[in-house]
């Protein structure tokens, strides 16, 4: 009996599932990152997690494999958006969760997904015991200037243009100090300096457009840092990507856009009412912001590169790309 019942007791030690925290250590509060998942192993009765830190030249993607050949049953994103993002283009596909705890400045992802940011514990709960939702991945092959092609996962928006030129001259020592307020000096600094540049694109193989933009988005998730909802039909499970062209013609075309993605968006269309003035005033009409939706878009430059980004992070200049969406291609740990 005794002899049967040890037995059983290894089996049952056996079967627990084990995590993989996959955290960039140049971020701080590792220390309560550590006792948090400790306290939420024992509570959801798993093993002891694997760590694996981040490195310079790969923030996630390798991580992320080692824990999947590790048979891994929960994979913790700890770090922001780049971490998040490379740990996702590992693990898309496979069907194994992952959990997000939020580390960095702007925490996009997280945020559009209800996950807190400024809670470590309390994310860190959500990661071993939230709700499995699977989310769409956009997958991005770029061309660069010398001709080689690149293929990058996207899990908020990308974009080529003036905001990829925006990420890259945001100051870092601001950025340490106020977070993503910083993006908006950089902005400050980039709109009256910028040039537009004039594309083609098309969305599911139709027609070709050729506009002369500041800057073209493809995005999964509609809202940026401040609450500021550039998309507001953008869902991160519907199967599309939203296609946003911005093409302001000078300084009133920038306030007419800044207008649209706050008065706009986040007032006017939440009611009928509003929708009703839009239509009436022709507010819904006008060019600076352009959306489209679809399942791909190829997008063309036709003079020189321009700078690219991928989730708020600086990926160098390209010629072209294509998007396309990959459907509920991951399982993310959010809030029930």
């Amino acid at each position: 009996m005794a002899a049967r019942a040890r037995r059983g007791a290894a089996d049952a030690a056996s079967a627990r599932s084990r995590a993989a925290v996959i955290f960039n250590p140049t971020k701080s509060g590792i220390d309560l990152l550590r006792d948090a998942v400790a306290r939420a192993e024992e509570r959801q009765g798993f093993e002891p997690s694997m760590w694996i830190e981040t490195t310079e030249d790969d923030p996630g993607k390798g991580m992320a494999r080692q824990a999947l050949e590790a048979g891994v049953d929960l994979v913790i994103a700890a770090g922001g958006d780049g971490t998040v993002r490379s740990v996702a283009a590992a693990v898309r596909g496979t069907g194994v969760p992952v959990g997000l705890v939020p580390l960095g400045t702007g925490n996009l992802f997280a945020r559009n997904l209800g996950i807190p940011v400024n809670d470590l514990g309390d994310a860190v709960v959500l990661a071993f015991a939230g709700l499995d939702r699977a989310v769409d991945v956009l997958v991005a092959d770029v061309t660069r200037p010398d001709g080689s092609d690149e293929m990058h996962a996207s899990l908020v928006m990308s974009g080529i243009g003036i905001d990829a030129a925006m990420i890259a001259n945001t100051n870092a020592d601001l950025k340490k100090r106020v977070g993503w307020l910083a993006y908006v000096d950089a902005g400050l600094r980039a709109i009256p300096a910028s040039k537009p540049f004039r594309v083609v694109h098309r969305t599911d193989g139709g027609r070709h457009h050729r506009s002369r933009v500041s800057s073209i988005l493809v995005a999964n998730l509609g809202y940026l840092p401040g609450n500021i909802e550039l998309i507001p039909d953008a869902e991160i499970d519907d199967g599309k990507l939203d296609v946003v062209v911005l093409q302001p013609r000078n300084i009133l075309g920038w306030l007419l856009v800044w207008r649209k993605v706050t008065w706009e968006n986040r007032v006017l269309r939440k009611s009928a009412l509003g929708r009703q003035f839009l239509d009436l005033t022709g507010g819904s009409r006008r060019r600076e912001v352009v959306y489209s939706r679809g399942r791909a878009v190829d997008i063309e430059i036709e003079a020189d590169p321009e700078e690219f980004e991928i989730d708020g992070d600086e990926f160098g200049t390209v010629v072209a790309a294509r998007f396309r969406v990959d459907p509920a291609a991951l399982i993310v740990r959010v809030p029930r």
